[in-house]
């Protein structure tokens, strides 16, 4: 007599390979069932760009589980309603799922298996996010880490992750699968503007292991060097991928280790900067909203709703923020250097809240995270445990100067100063009225003046720094 099919819970690990929930399922034979499910308790929200990702993504999922012979079940609703049923409805008696480590989705995901176990159904859940599971990355008193150098000791201390297992050679349907009271398409979520993005990004994990094996022939030995330099040809642009689970971090960390990279390189020091984050969010239910330092609950945070709308429309009269926060919008996507220029512009030239740009990049980023999205908001505005100093105020000038010399990212991004020359395409204020009129720039009409001085703007922050009270540093 064959044995129960058995329920894959899919979330943000929209893979084959390396899903050991999956392979789990799939072990001797069993039939499975996989689900998605659009949760309506979900702890956050997608953002727009991120649901334009999901949609395609799960589209490319059942294809690859359709050509298995399987097929993807959609739902729509509360978890802890939808499983139990559908294990009445298919036989299932067992459900299984890969960990999401945020507070409020462990709360979740505890309460569907405790909901699962009151009706006789087993529940089992894996590690497919992370190299190294919170728990196992302690200080020495048995803390979260608070700070990025000592956590990154710590896991280089540590055996390579394990290596990433293959997708199931063979998986087993269920026929005749009750279809959901209602059909769930996601692109009547409101994707708006964000349908434009497919002239960048093809998401799916196919899409994702071609993208990781042209970074590893093109752009492994050279990301050092070229990471930060704009145009954004250094990067890996994995990030999208990785934030969906299309591809696991350990299938990255083994084919870098592969063709070379040694455990303390940049590129897998990054991947650990996404693994510290992740862990810290573990450790802080209110990681995305609330300050780490409790000193910046008093910070004098300024709203301006005409300063806010210039930011995110790239008006701002800086150029390389405004070409970031267009690439931004048409892309949903910019390098980490280009995140860091216009977050601290947002929050130490404007002082406006660091959770506004959050809330922003968390809507427009198709690779929004919450644990990197906050963290590295936080890290930027100085709340964050592993900060910069607050008197680290990014010159946008200097910025614009340093990663993009000869202006090719903001002749991209902002076409209209493209006839600028070198010398003054980061300050066309500084241009004479010759090459202005030459370029066919007319500063504050078509192209704004800077909306601050940075200097009076860098000695307006540093005042509001300095005013804070005073609190012991944070340890590891």
């Amino acid at each position: 007599m064959p044995s129960s099919p058995v329920i894959v819970w899919f979330r943000r690990d929209l893979r084959l390979a390396d899903n050991p929930a999956l392979s789990e399922a799939a072990m001797g034979g069993r039939s499975i069932i996989p689900v998605y499910i659009c949760e309506s308790d979900a702890p956050r929200p997608l953002g727009v760009a991120a649901l334009w990702w999901q949609h395609y993504s799960l589209i490319a999922l059942g294809h690859s589980l359709a050509a298995r012979g399987v097929t993807l079940q959609l739902h729509e609703g509360r978890a802890i309603d939808i499983l139990p049923r559908l294990a009445a409805e298919t036989g299932a008696s067992m459900v299984v799922w890969n960990r999401r480590y945020a507070p409020k989705g462990m709360a979740i995901d505890q309460a569907v298996a405790q909901s699962l176990a009151e009706r006789g159904l087993r529940s089992q859940s894996f590690n497919a996010s992370l190299l190294f599971e919170p728990e196992r990355i302690r200080t020495a008193t048995g803390q979260a880490y608070k700070r990025f150098a000592p956590f990154w000791r710590r896991c280089l201390q540590e055996p390579d992750p394990p290596r990433p297992i293959p997708a199931p050679e063979t998986l087993i349907g269920v026929e005749g699968l009750p279809q959901p009271a209602r059909g769930w398409n996601p692109a009547s979520r409101g994707l708006g503007w964000a349908g434009f993005m497919e002239a960048t990004w093809t998401p799916g994990e196919d899409a994702a292991r071609a993208r990781l094996v042209d970074f590893l022939d093109e752009g492994l030995r050279r990301y050092q060097a070229r990471c930060e330099r704009l145009p954004d040809y250094g990067t890996s642009r994995l990030s999208p991928h990785l934030a969906f689970g299309e591809i696991g971090p350990r299938q990255i960390w083994h084919a870098c280790r592969a063709a070379g990279a040694d455990p303390e390189s940049r590129f897998l020091r990054e991947l650990l900067w996404r693994e510290f984050f992740l862990h810290v969010e573990a450790s802080c239910p209110d990681f995305t909203d609330r300050p780490q330092k409790a000193e910046f609950d008093y910070f004098p945070w300024i709203e301006d709703e005409p300063s806010w709308r210039r930011f995110t429309a790239g008006a701002t009269g800086y150029p390389i923020v405004d070409a970031g926060m267009r690439a931004l919008w048409e892309t949903g996507w910019i390098n980490n250097r280009v995140r860091m220029i216009a977050a601290s512009f947002l929050v130490k030239n404007l002082l406006l809240p660091w959770q506004k740009g959050e809330s922003w990049f968390w809507d427009t980023l198709v690779d929004a995270e919450s644990g990197s999205n906050a963290g590295n908001w936080q890290w930027v505005a100085g709340c964050g445990h592993e900060s910069a100093p607050f008197f680290r105020i990014f010159n946008p000038v200097l910025q614009g100067r340093t990663f993009d010399p000869h202006g090719h990212y903001v002749r991209r991004w902002v076409p209209e100063l493209a006839g600028l020359p070198d010398a003054y395409i980061h300050t066309p204020w500084d241009a004479p009225p010759r090459i202005l009129a030459d370029a066919g720039i007319r500063l504050g009409q078509n192209y704004p003046l800077p909306i601050v001085h940075h200097a009076r703007a860098r000695e307006r922050a540093l005042a509001a720094f300095r005013a804070l009270p005073q609190q012991p540093a944070a340890g590891e």
